[in-house]
């Protein structure tokens, strides 16, 4: 119940009084708005930005990821899938397959489902090899479900200057731990002559997916299987 002794508002004060709710409308009606012109105009990320994720390499172009899963393991949205494999030191023409990585295995398969990543990085902190890392790129939206799942084509970081693309040997005399003490600086020249006398064409120093943005398919270079297989998808 209303107190009778309270002081009624003049009359001013009741005619202003449905103007007064406009005060903040009318105090920044007249600033200058600040508006980011994207994407024309792209803002810079924060250099600990959670991004795309990316499948770092040795300086000899070798591959870190050793398939051991412990980034599937750690993920609380189970949005990567990883399949490995054994290295093989045989001769392609004995029927090898090659060595991808330093250690005895490597990632045969990779894929991260991006429908389902909440990019809360768990995944980074449990690899124990560095080989799995996180980049500024955040332009992943796409209106075809099967492309947001990133193959590790997508994935693996682009040839630098120096490096040979796998399969190849290890640095002669180098051993596993070597690569992560920091003792590769380059590919060889024994690891080029190698590629050179079993591959066709010239040595492979550049990206063969150069050029091309991340998410062009969802499987380029692979063979024509179903991206979404072992991934639990709703069609």
């Amino acid at each position: 119940m209303a107190d009778p002794k309270q002081k009624k508002p003049g009359f001013l004060a009741e005619a202003l009084a449905p103007v007064g709710g406009f005060g903040v409308t009318f105090s920044t009606i007249f600033r200058k708005v600040a508006t980011e012109e994207y994407p024309e105009e792209k803002r810079p990320t924060q250099p600990r930005f959670h991004g795309r994720h990316q499948l770092n390499r040795h300086p000899d172009g070798l591959e870190k990821c050793v398939g051991c899963e412990l980034c599937a393991w750690a993920c609380p949205a189970d949005a990567i899938f990883v399949q490995g494999a054994d290295n093989d030191d045989r001769d392609p023409s004995e029927g090898g397959t090659g060595r991808f990585s330093p250690g005895e295995r490597y990632g045969k398969i990779y894929q991260i489902n991006y429908l389902r990543c909440i990019f809360c990085a768990l995944c980074i902190e449990a690899c124990p090899t560095r080989a799995l890392t996180m980049t500024n790129f955040y332009e992943l939206a796409d209106n075809n479900r099967a492309d947001l799942i990133f193959t590790k084509d997508q994935l693996l970081a682009p040839l630098q200057q120096d490096m040979l693309q796998p399969p190849h040997p290890m640095v002669e005399g180098m051993e596993e731990r070597d690569y992560y003490l920091g003792k590769v600086n380059e590919a060889t020249d024994a690891q080029r002559e190698w590629v050179s006398t079993r591959t066709e064409g010239p040595l492979t120093d550049e990206d063969p997916n150069a050029g091309t943005e991340p998410g062009d398919g969802p499987g380029e270079g692979t063979p024509d299987a179903d991206p979404l297989a072992g991934q639990g998808v709703d069609r």
